[in-house]
């Protein structure tokens, strides 16, 4: 399948692995999520499931609110969560060619949480639609920094990885900072999010995401190529006809939109964008046409995965998706770190 996208000189392909991986991972996401919405204190049946998720009976006003008010919002967040930040991770990876880079890890995380807490500190009662915007500000505040200070004399992987270490710590800091000046309840809520949670979102925060998504995703899609131009090198993409600057901003501007809204939603779900895309060049390669959708499909699966296993491993005790999450995604990124000390 060839298809010209964002100019003449770039084709999209995408070849029959990609398409074969794509399939089971949808499978494996469709039973993963199936399960996700029967378990729980409360078991329901896979048919008076499925009927109550169509709407075909409402006899059992229990089942309804169980299923189209707690369970499928909330498991359709997590997917949703988890393409975000795949996505983010993959962007952030192939722009600075650094197979370390995450937004949990650089920074991008830390501002747009310091941004969000801050807003739901201040602004308590303020509408839903503004708390991505805010978490947009403050991820793309870190970035710029972080862009400006490693690619000052050229780019530097190492150097990015620090930067955003450091202004992460700092936006961590500063965070909080904050939570001693707000209310109790809004200290309260801002923690539960902190931890990374997908618990009691509902429909609302489900559209939220995907008017984010349906933009962001076809855009990273579109610019595929163009990443792949960038991550062999500035003279090499001038070469192949790229506007190396523009398409590095634009790529980034979506990296650090899709770590926002994710975030704004969800809280702090890390080591996602550094997994996932890992898991995808293992199975679809590094050219990024098929492995920003492949990764998308992973991220979904663990964070869908993470918060399931959050439910029901000491269930009536719930833990949030972040902390299981950061428990497998901990060990991971320092076994990479041995790779690449390694090599």
């Amino acid at each position: 399948m060839n298809k010209s996208l964002f100019g003449s000189g770039f084709s999209w392909h995408l070849d029959r692995r990609v398409l074969k991986v794509l399939s089971i991972l949808a499978f494996m996401t469709i039973s993963l999520m199936a399960i996700s919405i029967l378990k729980g204190e409360y078991t329901i049946s896979p048919l008076e499931a499925f009927k109550t998720a169509l709407s075909l009976d409402r006899s059992n006003p229990d089942y309804t609110f169980i299923i189209n008010t707690l369970r499928l919002p909330r498991t359709v967040v997590a997917y949703l969560v988890g393409v975000g930040l795949a996505i983010s991770g993959t962007i952030l990876q192939g722009l600075t060619r650094n197979s370390l880079a995450d937004p949990s890890i650089v920074g991008i995380d830390a501002g747009a949480s310091l941004a969000a807490v801050t807003f739901i500190v201040i602004f308590p009662s303020a509408p839903l639609f503004a708390l991505p915007l805010s978490a947009f500000v403050g991820a793309l505040s870190v970035a710029l920094v972080i862009y400006l200070f490693a690619w000052s004399q050229g780019s530097s992987p190492l150097r990015f990885i620090l930067i955003g270490i450091g202004l992460g710590a700092i936006a961590g800091a500063l965070t909080s900072l904050m939570l001693t000046f707000g209310a109790i309840h809004d200290v309260t809520q801002a923690l539960i999010w902190l931890t990374g949670s997908v618990s009691g979102r509902s429909w609302e925060y489900v559209w939220l995401l995907v008017l984010w998504l349906i933009v962001l995703v076809p855009l990273s899609l579109g610019l595929a190529v163009e990443l792949d131009a960038l991550n062999l090198g500035d003279d090499i993409a001038r070469g192949l006809g790229s506007r190396v600057e523009r398409q590095r901003g634009l790529l980034l501007l979506v990296s650090v939109a899709l770590a926002a809204v994710s975030v704004a939603v969800a809280g702090t779900v890390s080591f996602v964008g550094l997994i996932a895309p890992h898991l995808g060049r293992q199975l679809v390669g590094p050219l990024h046409q098929g492995l920003i959708p492949t990764t998308a499909a992973i991220g979904g699966l663990i964070v869908v995965s993470a918060d399931l296993l959050g439910r029901t491993l000491f269930a009536p005790i719930e833990l949030p998706c972040g902390s299981i999450a950061a428990i497998v995604g901990a060990p991971y990124f320092l076994y990479l770190l041995i790779q690449n000390r390694k090599r």
